[in-house]
């Protein structure tokens, strides 16, 4: 059979498969709409947080970066994985043990004032939104290449896909969703660098293969021949840097802060009965998560390698069929500038003839690589997994912070369970709407526009959340200024330097510190721990009753219950 008609095929069944499990375990309630009924296990909430974790960001573009950024992508795999670490360890348990729907329920209860709650909405909002555009673009990515649409319709389809089962199941039904879906990328993801690492290696262990010598008899180590064939073509060596030592650190911290304030990973904790389940179901989520983030520099590897090898300096006309597919999604360009009818990949920008989208390089690497059919559809049921499940994830925070946040808490307190589910049904109906606008406008590659979101998170809501859990003083004008000033600051440096709302994007060398606006995160995040401690020193203490409170949740004795407020 051929690629489109096995596409079709497993695309078709992983649908039916997502809708099903839709209809099965739709929500009859709030809580279950919410937090699942408070009642997944820890085996399954590990698996459905590893796949609301691994975005498209994780399995289209990430492998991508690193191929075209070398060593330099590597921050994305620290910040993102130490992040992971972070949210496990330092703050999960004691969020779970609050016993709150969503991230602003837990800052508008812990700060006792709507203010903060609704500045919390606003924040989850602005990061949702901005996460979601990714997700969205991705799943437009893989339907133009393999379903022969045009990138917008893919995103309409995705975006009916997503609204079935997340506006009918709710976190119920995202959640057992999920688990499917984590099994589907996974798969998709390993069986493509299994065979390639077999193939270009001799060993079929990707993250071994890496590190091997080629399968050719050369003797020739994998990197070894990388490099040179990068530098051959006038890049830097592929396991060299180019980034400051302060970007990268300013990257890193800024992923993993930013994970650590992510509101769709963080309402994963509390959809398990105890808080002992919240430590175990992260555990088990790091660990799955890991499959994946070890496998993806190997992957940059064998793509980087197999595209070098197959178009650099070769005559157009004899290019693969994978190539005049790809160019038809305008994700790879041919310019012939001297008309000689050969393809020039070199790092001159004014001799290069072939642009590259890094959104391509995982989808279309078992083409290149020449595997079978089959797999290559499996690639294109895995990136629709990947971003289908972080898709349904974030717009159950968006229509959850309205429904929940702003309606219940905030503006109709006596809205009946009923009213309250329909309101966040229709809330997340819109949300679908303007998710897809921003998929089929997004400000960027899918990787760029996820990197933005990780530090809008960083920016607003991580040192909020840390200082309500470890600092019982800190009060609601320390919080809500901290807040405000963080999450202004990170829009402006992404409007000026990213996105060119306020006139042209400035040059590199006028960034502020010499940090991207995809670092910047850390920045805005230190400005407000230090407004929000300031404001807090001169402002009155939270009352008595809040601080007990707190004191509650940090301590471990009697962890076994999670108290529901």
């Amino acid at each position: 059979m051929s690629v489109q008609v096995w596409t079709y095929l497993l695309v078709g069944i992983t649908f039916a498969l997502y809708i099903g499990i839709a209809i099965w375990s739709r929500a009859g309630s709030t809580k279950e709409f919410y937090v699942a009924g408070g009642g997944v296990s820890p085996l399954a909430n590990g698996m459905a947080t590893a796949a609301d974790w691994m975005s498209a960001a994780s399995f289209i573009s990430m492998a991508g970066i690193i191929a075209f950024a070398g060593y330099d992508g590597s921050v994305y795999l620290m910040g993102w994985t130490g992040g992971y670490v972070l949210l496990a360890l330092l703050l999960a348990p004691y969020l779970r043990k609050f016993g709150k729907f969503t991230v602003p329920d837990f800052i508008g209860d812990r700060y006792y004032s709507n203010t903060a709650r609704m500045v919390a909405v606003f924040c989850a909002l602005i990061v949702s939104f901005t996460y979601v555009a990714g997700q969205m673009r991705g799943v437009g990515v893989v339907f133009s290449r393999f379903l022969q649409v045009d990138i917008n319709t893919g995103v309409i389809i995705g975006m009916v896909i997503v609204l079935f089962y997340a506006v009918l199941g709710g976190m119920k039904g995202i959640t057992y969703t999920q688990v499917a879906q984590y099994c589907v990328l996974i798969f998709a993801f390993m069986v493509p660098a299994i065979f390639i690492s077999f193939q270009m290696t001799g060993n079929p262990i990707p993250q071994l293969g890496m590190g091997s010598t080629l399968n050719d008899g050369s003797g020739t180590f994998l990197m070894d021949r990388l490099n040179g064939l990068s530098t051959e073509l006038g890049f830097a060596e592929y396991t060299d840097g180019t980034k400051s030592v302060i970007d990268v650190f300013a990257i890193t911290l800024a992923l993993m802060v930013g994970t650590a304030g992510l509101p769709h990973v963080i309402v994963r904790f509390f959809t398990v009965k105890r808080v002992k389940d919240a430590r175990k179901s992260a555990g088990l989520a790091l660990l799955l998560i890991a499959i994946l983030y070890t496998t993806a520099p190997a992957v940059s590897v064998f793509a980087k390698m197999n595209l070098i090898d197959t178009v650099s300096n070769e005559k157009y006309s004899q290019m693969p069929v994978w190539f005049k597919n790809w160019e038809e999604t305008g994700l790879l360009t041919f310019d012939d500038k001297n008309k000689d009818g050969i393809i020039q990949y070199v790092a001159d920008k004014d001799k290069n003839e072939l642009i590259v989208d890094n959104d391509i390089m995982v989808l279309a690497n078992p083409e290149i690589a020449n595997l079978p059919a089959w797999v290559i559809a499996l690639v294109a049921a895995g990136g629709l997994a990947a971003a289908l499940s972080t898709a349904a994830g974030l717009l159950l925070v968006i229509s959850a912070s309205v429904s929940h946040d702003l309606i219940k808490k905030v503006f109709k307190p006596n809205i009946s369970e009923k009213g309250e589910l329909w309101a966040a049904r229709g809330a997340a109906t819109v949300a679908v709407v303007i998710a897809g606008y921003f998929g089929i406008h997004p400000p960027g590659f899918v990787a760029a526009v996820v990197a933005l979101a990780f530090g809008l998170a960083a920016a607003s809501f991580f040192p909020a959340i840390v200082l309500g859990i470890f600092y019982k003083k800190m009060n609601k004008e320390g919080a809500i200024g901290g807040m405000v000033v963080g999450i202004s600051l990170m829009l402006f440096y992404m409007a000026k330097f990213k996105l060119g709302w306020l006139g042209e994007i400035p040059d590199k060398s006028e960034w502020w510190f010499g940090i991207s606006p995809e670092g910047f995160g850390t920045v805005a995040m230190i400005v407000n721990f230090m407004v929000a401690l300031v404001i807090n020193r001169f402002t009155p203490e939270p009352p008595q009753e809040v601080q007990e409170i707190v004191e509650n949740i940090r301590i471990p004795s009697g962890a076994g219950e999670a108290v529901d407020h």
